[in-house]
């Protein structure tokens, strides 16, 4: 019998993806769409996890989970609370009881962040 994580889900995150659209001129530009609002938890990542990060060159600074339908796929951007993140990957357990992404804490200078 499979667990769900449902119950630890405390914060509502909006997911961005990157598209491609026309520029108007012949070109394309890459804009942030939305895809969906999910339900997560958001952590710091454990020393183990920080240290696998390192080792691919990347900054781990979150980690969120998520239940294991969620539209979050690796280069989204997550939304809520102020707060933006990158998702670097996502993995599942083996019984797919949630999804867990490995973020990346994007700092905007004020008024920059995107809309």
């Amino acid at each position: 019998m499979a667990v769900s994580v449902a119950h630890l889900l405390n914060r509502t995150l909006t997911v961005h993806r990157p598209a491609t659209v026309p520029d108007g001129a012949g070109g394309q530009d890459v804009t942030l769409v939305h895809v969906a609002d999910v339900r997560a938890k958001v952590d710091q990542p454990t020393p183990e996890e920080r240290r696998e990060a390192d080792q691919w060159g990347a900054e781990h600074t979150h980690t969120a989970r998520f239940l294991p339908d969620a539209d979050v796929e690796r280069g989204d951007e997550l939304r809520g609370d102020g707060q933006v993140f990158r998702v670097l990957a996502t993995v599942t357990n083996s019984r797919r009881t949630y999804l867990r992404a490995l973020c990346q804490l994007v700092e905007y200078e004020p008024g920059m962040a995107e809309s």
